[in-house]
């Protein structure tokens, strides 16, 4: 059986768009809604180490795939999310988190936008209480040449 021109065109568009729509779908079993809940805010929260700004929930990478799953497993096994973050944390940084802890390595992170911004405030102050440079005074000749050119008089002398 030959297909139609006018039949060919929408069948290649329906299987080119099966082939885009694949997509990975997490099942899950969860024992009540709190569980699920639990889950799904975790995988929110956490940050995928491969996709620069993506979170888990996301993100389509096998490393989120399998972290969504070790993420699933430990709150099938009852840890707290504290517990789930901190195994995450040490495994690959603070990176995975979107709200890096408050210490020594992070403290340019947290407070370097406030500091720069004080220090721009300080540094236009400072300039604005400056006084004006002022040079030397005028030379009597030069006082002289300053009034006739602001008189509108030729500061050129005539040749003779």
């Amino acid at each position: 059986m030959r297909l139609s021109f006018d039949l060919r065109l929408p069948l290649a568009a329906l299987l080119l768009a099966a082939g885009l729509a694949h997509a990975s779908i997490d099942v899950h079993e969860f024992r009540d809604q709190a569980e699920e809940a639990r889950y799904r805010a975790l995988i929110e929260e956490l940050r995928c180490p491969k996709c620069q700004n993506t979170n888990l929930a996301g993100s389509d990478a096998e490393l989120a795939s399998d972290l969504k799953e070790r993420v699933y497993e430990q709150v099938r096994e009852g840890r707290s999310d504290a517990e789930i973050r901190k195994y995450l944390v040490d495994r690959y940084g603070d990176f995975i988190t979107y709200k890096p802890p408050l210490r020594a390595g992070t403290f340019l992170l947290w407070w370097g936008p406030f500091l720069l911004l004080a220090g721009a405030g300080l540094a236009l102050i400072a300039r604005a209480r400056r006084k004006p440079v002022r040079g030397k005074p005028l030379s009597p000749a030069e006082h002289a040449r300053l009034q006739r050119l602001l008189s509108g008089q030729s500061d050129v002398e005539p040749k003779s």
